[in-house]
């Protein structure tokens, strides 16, 4: 059997760990029966798509990303409606892709997953021009986003702690929403469009959210009060946010959002800034994506027997343990906010 060639692309300093040790990982973990590999460091934004570019072209038939969910977006627009396929590493801060894919957060295990190399053909979005693969959005989820590439550490605490402090301050903006089956005028408080589940951290925007069911999911938040926030951010990690009553959802493969005025909008998490029109239209299918053998029924459409099962999928190993976690450092936080305000 030919040898399949994998092109490692790696962000040096995205996330919060060292990379130092990756390449001995690769090198002890990964099938050399099966593959061959070349690893290649990226210098400065924009390198990766640049370098899985010219893996496509060469048609390398793996590039795998290892760095965080920037890392991934760069790699992942460069292979779209291409025979070459995605796979990950995770190893950044939020590693929303990775998540909803249920890909393990431990390096080696990861490498296993590439051995196995089953690949599903997925969906991603555009939105004004960028793609995305989990998340994009507008209002307070972009300002959100700008504010946590500008926090100064990472990660899940840091993410809760902008959440509930901006959103004390944020204002509401007006949006008209044109979509297949008509167009509304609304304020909100954000608007997300979900290809995946969450943005990472395990924090779900869009709980029922399928990466291959040629759907978006659209979430409308609604105006809130300050004793609505730390329940909010509480559900976002339980995955109940869509039970919400201040939460409106539906889906769909094509949207157009006007506002008053320009603003930022994020596409996995990277804020820019734009004009007062924004078109976010989905892909089906476009992009190939080594997935986890084991975490099908995340990948297909949910329905109540496969929510069940993934819910329980969720509560063991690494993803079990983390929810845990953050949960009591949420409810920690929001205390200690709440205890500030005197409320």
């Amino acid at each position: 059997m030919e040898k399949k060639k994998i092109i490692f692309i790696m962000n040096p300093i995205s996330g919060t760990i060292s990379k130092a040790g990756i390449p001995k990982l690769i090198e002890r973990y990964l099938d050399h029966n099966a593959f061959d590999y070349e690893i290649k460091l990226t210098a400065y934004a924009g390198h990766a798509t640049e370098l899985a570019t010219e893996a496509k072209e060469h048609h390398v038939p793996i590039v795998v990303a290892v760095g965080g969910d920037g890392t991934v977006n760069e790699v992942a627009r460069a292979i779209v409606h291409s025979p070459t396929a995605l796979g990950i590493i995770p190893c950044g801060s939020g590693n929303g892709l990775a998540r909803h894919l249920l890909l393990p957060l431990n390096i080696t295990k990861a490498i296993q997953i590439i051995n196995a190399c089953k690949i599903h053909q997925l969906d991603y979005g555009i939105i004004n021009g960028h793609p995305f693969f989990c998340t994009c959005g507008m209002g307070f989820d972009a300002f959100i986003s700008h504010k946590f590439a500008e926090a100064g550490k990472r990660g899940p605490i840091t993410y809760v702690e902008n959440v509930l402090r901006g959103g004390l301050s944020y204002k509401p903006e007006t949006y008209e929403i044109r979509e297949e089956n008509g167009t509304t005028r609304l304020k909100a408080f954000l608007i997300s469009c979900a290809n995946a589940s969450q943005y990472g951290n395990n924090a779900y925007i869009a709980p029922q959210a399928s990466m291959s069911d040629g759907l978006m999911d659209i979430i409308v938040m609604q105006p809130f009060g300050v004793l609505d926030a730390p329940q909010i951010s509480i559900e976002m990690f339980n995955k109940t946010l869509d039970k919400n009553s201040k939460i409106k959802t539906f889906k769909c493969k094509q949207l157009h959002i006007h506002r008053d005025k320009p603003g930022y909008i994020h596409y996995d998490g990277d804020p820019v800034m734009t004009g007062e029109d924004i078109n976010i239209e989905l892909k089906a299918k476009g992009i190939n994506i080594i997935v986890n053998p084991n975490g099908d029924k995340r990948l297909r459409k949910p329905n109540a027997v496969q929510n069940a099962a993934a819910d329980l999928f969720n509560q063991f190993n690494d993803l079990r343990h983390d929810i845990h976690r953050q949960s009591r450092h949420i409810q920690a936080i929001n205390k200690t906010i709440l205890r500030r305000l005197n409320l």
